[in-house]
Protein backbone atom coordinates (compact mmCIF):
# COMPACT_ATOMS: atom_id res chain seq x y z
CA UNK A 1 0.00 0.00 0.00
CA UNK A 2 1.29 3.17 -0.93
CA UNK A 3 -0.02 5.16 2.19
CA UNK A 4 -0.11 8.84 1.16
CA UNK A 5 -4.09 9.40 0.41
CA UNK A 6 -5.24 6.37 0.70
CA UNK A 7 -9.07 5.80 1.85
CA UNK A 8 -10.37 3.51 4.02
CA UNK A 9 -14.19 2.48 3.49
CA UNK A 10 -16.21 0.62 6.31
CA UNK A 11 -18.60 -1.80 4.48
CA UNK A 12 -21.37 -3.38 6.11
CA UNK A 13 -25.31 -4.79 5.62
CA UNK A 14 -23.98 -7.04 2.88
CA UNK A 15 -25.08 -10.62 1.79
CA UNK A 16 -23.06 -13.31 3.20
CA UNK A 17 -22.64 -15.23 -0.15
CA UNK A 18 -20.60 -11.70 -1.98
CA UNK A 19 -16.98 -12.59 -2.22
CA UNK A 20 -14.11 -10.09 -2.18
CA UNK A 21 -14.08 -10.16 -5.96
CA UNK A 22 -17.37 -9.13 -5.78
CA UNK A 23 -16.82 -6.29 -3.57
CA UNK A 24 -13.62 -5.06 -5.73
CA UNK A 25 -15.93 -5.00 -8.39
CA UNK A 26 -18.14 -2.82 -7.52
CA UNK A 27 -15.49 -0.21 -6.17
CA UNK A 28 -13.38 -0.52 -9.46
CA UNK A 29 -15.85 1.43 -10.87
CA UNK A 30 -14.84 4.11 -8.80
CA UNK A 31 -10.84 3.89 -9.12
CA UNK A 32 -7.88 1.79 -7.97
CA UNK A 33 -8.48 -0.72 -5.49
CA UNK A 34 -5.37 -1.33 -2.86
CA UNK A 35 -7.44 -3.71 -0.95
CA UNK A 36 -10.43 -5.88 0.03
CA UNK A 37 -11.17 -7.60 3.27
CA UNK A 38 -14.51 -9.05 4.25
CA UNK A 39 -14.90 -10.37 7.75
CA UNK A 40 -14.77 -14.40 8.37
CA UNK A 41 -16.40 -16.38 10.54
CA UNK A 42 -13.66 -18.20 12.15
CA UNK A 43 -15.31 -21.58 12.19
CA UNK A 44 -17.37 -21.87 8.92
CA UNK A 45 -14.92 -18.63 7.29
CA UNK A 46 -18.75 -17.50 5.95
CA UNK A 47 -18.18 -13.80 5.68
CA UNK A 48 -20.30 -12.05 8.05
CA UNK A 49 -21.66 -9.56 6.14
CA UNK A 50 -18.75 -6.48 6.30
CA UNK A 51 -15.60 -5.56 6.27
CA UNK A 52 -13.39 -2.73 4.34
CA UNK A 53 -12.80 -1.72 1.62
CA UNK A 54 -8.89 0.69 0.60
CA UNK A 55 -8.90 3.02 -2.27
CA UNK A 56 -5.61 4.04 -3.75
CA UNK A 57 -7.32 7.92 -3.37
CA UNK A 58 -9.34 10.36 -1.20
CA UNK A 59 -10.97 11.40 -4.33
CA UNK A 60 -11.76 7.84 -5.54
CA UNK A 61 -12.89 6.63 -2.32
CA UNK A 62 -15.31 9.71 -2.01
CA UNK A 63 -17.16 8.88 -4.90
CA UNK A 64 -17.40 5.27 -4.56
CA UNK A 65 -19.03 6.10 -1.09
CA UNK A 66 -21.39 9.12 -3.11
CA UNK A 67 -22.26 5.98 -5.53
CA UNK A 68 -22.34 3.11 -3.36
CA UNK A 69 -24.18 4.37 -0.28
CA UNK A 70 -27.76 3.07 0.21
CA UNK A 71 -27.36 0.99 -3.25
CA UNK A 72 -29.12 -2.67 -3.17
CA UNK A 73 -26.21 -5.14 -3.96
CA UNK A 74 -27.51 -9.13 -3.79
CA UNK A 75 -30.62 -7.80 -2.54
CA UNK A 76 -29.19 -5.90 0.46
CA UNK A 77 -28.83 -2.40 1.37
CA UNK A 78 -25.11 -1.78 1.59
CA UNK A 79 -24.01 0.66 4.24
CA UNK A 80 -20.51 2.84 2.46
CA UNK A 81 -18.89 4.58 4.76
CA UNK A 82 -15.33 6.07 5.73
CA UNK A 83 -13.81 4.68 8.41
CA UNK A 84 -10.18 5.72 10.31
CA UNK A 85 -7.53 3.20 9.96
CA UNK A 86 -6.91 0.85 12.36
CA UNK A 87 -4.60 2.49 15.24
CA UNK A 88 -1.47 0.54 15.84
CA UNK A 89 -1.56 -1.29 12.76
CA UNK A 90 2.22 -1.14 11.28
CA UNK A 91 3.73 0.80 13.97
CA UNK A 92 6.35 -0.71 16.51
CA UNK A 93 5.97 -0.47 19.94
CA UNK A 94 3.30 -0.16 22.50
CA UNK A 95 1.97 -2.31 24.56
CA UNK A 96 -0.65 -5.01 24.14
CA UNK A 97 -0.62 -6.42 27.88
CA UNK A 98 0.66 -10.05 28.42
CA UNK A 99 4.05 -10.50 29.96
CA UNK A 100 5.16 -12.44 32.93
CA UNK A 101 2.02 -12.90 35.45
CA UNK A 102 2.81 -12.19 39.13
CA UNK A 103 2.91 -15.39 41.33
CA UNK A 104 0.70 -15.32 44.18
CA UNK A 105 2.24 -16.54 47.03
Amino acid sequence: LKGAGLMHIYIGNLSRKLTETDIREQFEAFGEVASVSLVKDRRSGVSRGFGTVVMESETEGQAAIEGLKGQILDGKIMDVVESAPQPGKGKKGGSKGGGKKRRRL
